[in-house]
């Protein structure tokens, strides 16, 4: 790939504010990628959609994004019609698998259950684990970067994906180990990490995840970020 093609930024979007961060028995009734945005997740996605325009300087962006319901009016609560080239639907962005309905009961169960197993490496009963997401991650990017080779590529990259896919991308991106993904956090509701492309080419996130534990990076996981 040309280096000069590579885009300028890779913004990563968290989804608003969702009915099922307010109430988790949602799970029991709606299917997980029919959750909807919460009036205040259309809030969170106008307020992030401005930043964002500033950003991309009014420039055209190519999107990717989640299939799951709160991913898609995300997108649309933005408000940045104008500016996207072209937005593709992307399953391999979803949120993790956890169940079908799932039982909440259960759910806490094995919540607790992987905080003492591990987060990347649990798999939930009836879905994923998080390296199962890696995965998945890892072969978008694939063709994300042949993406890049287009006649039209864009400057501006926009995923609209979920928390643990956002952390998970940059962990293969950045090529983090296990054990420092284990500490990170997920940003908050519409929340955004970007990418930003440095004279070398490389790139840089204008800001790391939070660390819910302690533990401190290694030089090379340091230097993700400015």
């Amino acid at each position: 790939m040309g280096l000069s093609k590579r885009p300028l930024r890779i913004a990563l979007v968290r989804h608003g504010e969702s009915e099922a961060n307010l109430d988790k028995s949602i799970f029991e009734r709606v299917p997980d990628h029919a959750i909807p945005l919460t009036p205040h997740g259309w809030q969170q996605s106008a307020k992030t959609g401005a930043e964002l325009r500033e950003l991309f300087e009014n420039e055209p962006v190519r999107v990717y994004v989640s299939p799951y319901l709160r991913a898609l009016q995300t997108l649309e609560g933005l408000g940045i019609d104008d500016l996207v080239e072209t937005a593709r639907e992307e399953p391999r962005l979803r949120e993790q698998d956890w169940a079908n309905y799932q039982d909440t009961a259960d759910i806490l169960r094995q919540k607790e259950l992987r905080n003492s197993y591990g987060h990347f490496f649990y798999r939930f009963t009836h879905g994923e684990s998080g390296s199962d997401v890696y995965d998945r991650v890892s072969t978008f990017l694939e063709t994300m970067h042949r993406d890049f080779e287009s006649a039209d590529a864009p400057r501006n990259i926009l995923l609209v994906s979920h928390g643990l896919t956002m952390r998970l991308f940059c962990m293969r991106w950045f090529k983090w180990s296990v054990r420092f993904f284990e500490t990170l956090s997920n940003p908050d509701n519409a929340e955004t990490r970007v990418l930003l492309r440095q004279p070398d080419y490389r790139y840089k996130l204008d800001r790391p995840f939070d660390q819910w534990c302690d533990y401190t990076p290694t030089p090379r996981e340091r230097s993700a970020w400015l």
